[in-house]
C-alpha cells in the first residue's frame, strides 16, 4: 500500500505526533509512505531526523505526487483543503477537533471530497454525522501512544504548556494556588512524565486528548476536563479524575491523587490505545477505502 500524508501544522502537537507515528509504523510494516509537512516545521524536522521519507508540503507537490499513491491522508484542516483541491488519489481525512463543522457551500464541497473521515473519538464521529457526513464515511480511530517499559516514579504535578486560549493552562495554575501545591508547566510531556505523579489536563474543547493518553501510559493520575471525547478515555474515580472547568473543583481533585488511578490508566492504554492498535485501525480504514474504490 502507498500512502501520501499531508500535515500543515506549525507546532508539534497531538496530531503531528500521531502522523509521525503512523508514518513510521506503515514503513515498518512494509508499506510505502511519504510525509509532506510545512517547511521548517517541527514535524518535518522530526521526520528528517528519523530518516523517514518526507518533503515540503506544497499544492504543486500534492498534485504531482499523489497520482502515484493509493490514498492521500490529510492530518489537519489546512491539509484537508489542499487535498480536496489537489489530491489525485482517494482522500482520507483525520478529524481531531471537537467543534462543529462550518455550514457553507465551500465547506460542504470540501467535506464531500473525502472518501472517509478518521474520527479521533466517538464524540467527533457524532459531530460529523450530525453535520450530514454519511456514517459509512466515518471510522473511529483512537490515538495510540508508546507505552514506556516502566511507570513514572516522581512527585511532579504537570500541566501542558500552551498558548492555545482554548486550553486550560491558566485554570490549572489557579487551581494549584488554591490547593497550595506546585504545578509545573511542561512543553514536552513525553520527556517530563517519567518524573511525575499527576497530569492536570484542562481544556474547553477536546476531540480526545493524546496528552492524556501519554499520562495514562506513564501510570500517573490524570485530572482532566469532562468535555468532548475525554470521557471515552477516563472513567472517573477508576482510572483518573474528571472535573468541570471550575478552579475550586480542580483544587479539590488535586487532593485525590492516587497511584491506583494511574495503574488502572496504564492498563487501559495497554489494552486499547497503543501505537500498534492505532496503526492497524488506520490500515483497516485504508483497505475499506481502496476496496470500494
Amino acid at each position: 500500500m502507498k500512502i501520501l500524508h499531508l500535515d500543515s501544522g506549525h507546532e508539534m502537537r497531538g496530531g503531528q505526533w500521531q502522523a509521525l507515528r503512523l508514518h513510521r509504523g506503515l514503513i515498518q510494516r512494509g508499506h510505502e509512505s511519504l510525509l509532506l509537512a510545512r517547511a521548517k516545521s517541527p514535524l518535518l524536522t522530526a521526520a528528517r531526523s528519523a530518516n523517514l521519507p518526507c518533503g515540503v508540503l506544497r499544492s504543486s507537490h500534492v498534485a504531482r505526487l499523489s497520482r502515484g499513491f493509493d490514498a492521500v491522508h490529510a492530518h489537519d484542516a489546512r491539509s484537508h483543503t489542499i487535498g480536496a483541491f489537489f489530491a489525485r488519489a482517494p482522500l482520507v481525512v483525520s478529524r481531531r477537533v471537537a467543534f462543529p463543522l462550518r455550514d457553507s457551500a465551500l465547506s460542504r464541497w470540501k467535506y464531500g471530497r473525502a472518501r472517509v473521515f478518521l474520527a479521533v473519538s466517538r464524540h467527533v464521529a457524532v459531530q460529523l454525522s450530525n453535520a450530514g457526513v454519511e456514517d459509512k464515511r466515518i471510522a473511529v480511530v483512537y490515538d495510540g501512544v508508546p507505552v514506556p517499559s516502566q511507570a513514572a516514579h516522581g512527585n511532579a504535578i504537570l500541566a501542558p504548556r500552551t498558548q492555545d486560549p482554548r486550553k486550560g493552562m491558566a485554570l490549572a495554575r489557579q487551581a494549584a494556588r488554591l490547593a497550595g501545591v506546585e504545578i509545573e508547566l511542561s512543553a514536552n510531556l513525553e520527556a517530563d512524565l517519567a518524573r511525575a505523579r499527576a497530569l492536570v489536563y484542562l481544556t474547553h474543547s477536546e476531540g480526545l486528548g493524546s496528552g492524556i493518553l501519554l499520562g495514562m501510559a506513564y501510570g500517573v493520575t490524570v485530572i482532566a476536563s469532562r468535555v468532548g471525547g475525554i470521557p471515552e478515555l477516563i472513567d472517573d474515580g477508576v482510572n483518573g479524575i474528571l472535573v468541570p472547568n471550575e478552579p475550586a473543583v480542580v483544587a479539590t481533585a488535586l487532593s485525590r491523587i492516587d497511584p491506583a488511578f494511574g495503574q488502572a490508566a496504564r492498563a487501559k492504554v495497554m489494552e486499547r490505545f497503543t501505537e500498534e492498535r492505532m496503526i492497524e485501525a488506520t490500515l483497516n480504514a485504508y483497505k475499506q477505502v481502496l476496496t470500494h474504490d
